[in-house]
């Protein structure tokens, strides 16, 4: 059974790699699906399919097969005691089964998860996320439920730089039934934005033009004037501002955003962000509301 493909599966690329030299020959072996020269590897007695991932977009054997969809090399590489836990490389440091889950390979993440992966393991501190704020970043309703079913922490916490929760990531990317499913499972849906290029779930659906989402999160209690990162952070009105949205500013002014707010480090209003934008109606909007 293979995943949705709300968002197509990361495919490796060599030109992602720092240094193509880093990988090992397993490594590489791996994520090319190429399960002969994965199975002679394997034979060598040198061969160690636990060898580390190195550098920074590195990857383990199985975390490199499983993220693109080599279901028969992921079989091949657990036969051989390859370590379904095993940390990823510095960019994000995620696992296999949140590699695969991002990806929507709904059919390896069964198979890792009946290997005892573990689908609640806290989100390395740059980039990192668990396996169903990967599903949910990515789209995968399918493979998300099925997570959830198994146990998923639905309000487990976004990694500290660039992280989101599962609500958070979905309302970024606009997925409007997912955030339901989230929401009837009781997502925070005022869960804070981490320090470093976080967002709110209503900041990222302003950001996005998720108008919909933003009207549901605002249904559901969000707040409007929750404050952003302090890294390039955006209340929701500024967000809305920055994106162009029109509508969603003034479904957000409605809502009883403050146009005088700022947010993060550049400490700017909405309406500051909406003329540095070009944004010329909704400055001027947002102006006209400023002098009430």
């Amino acid at each position: 059974m293979h995943g949705d493909q709300a968002s197509p599966p990361h495919q490796f690329q060599l030109d992602e790699v720092d240094d193509e030299n880093i990988w090992s020959p397993i490594q590489l072996a791996a994520a090319k699906g190429d399960l002969g020269e994965v199975k002679h590897l394997l034979a060598q007695a040198t061969v160690n399919p636990n060898e580390a991932a190195r550098g920074y977009y590195g990857k383990t054997a199985l975390q490199a097969a499983s993220c693109n969809g080599h279901l028969a090399v992921v079989e091949a590489l657990l036969a051989a005691g390859a370590d379904v836990n095993a940390a990823g490389g510095n960019n994000g440091g995620m696992t296999a089964v949140v590699l695969a889950s991002g990806a929507g390979h709904i059919d390896i993440v069964h198979r890792l998860v009946s290997a005892a992966a573990d689908m609640n393991r806290p989100p390395h501190q740059y980039m990192g996320r668990t396996a169903l704020q990967a599903a949910a970043e990515g789209g995968h309703i399918e493979l998300l439920q099925c997570l959830l079913e198994q146990g998923a922490e639905i309000n487990a916490p976004a990694a500290k730089n660039n992280g989101r929760t599962a609500l958070q990531a979905a309302a970024s990317g606009g997925h409007d039934k997912i955030v339901e499913i989230m929401l009837d499972y009781e997502a925070c849906v005022n869960a804070p934005a981490v320090r470093y290029k976080g967002l709110t779930a209503l900041q990222g659906a302003a950001l996005g033009g998720h108008d919909r989402i933003v009207r549901r999160l605002l249904e559901k209690g969000a707040d409007a004037n929750a404050q952003g990162s302090y890294y390039n952070g955006y209340t929701a009105l500024a967000a809305a501002a920055e994106g162009g949205h029109y509508e969603i500013v003034q479904m957000l002014l409605d809502a009883g955003a403050d146009v005088s707010a700022t947010s993060g480090n550049k400490t700017r209003t909405a309406a500051q962000i909406a003329s540095f934008r070009g944004q010329e109606e909704i400055s001027q909007l947002l102006q006209r509301v400023e002098k009430r």
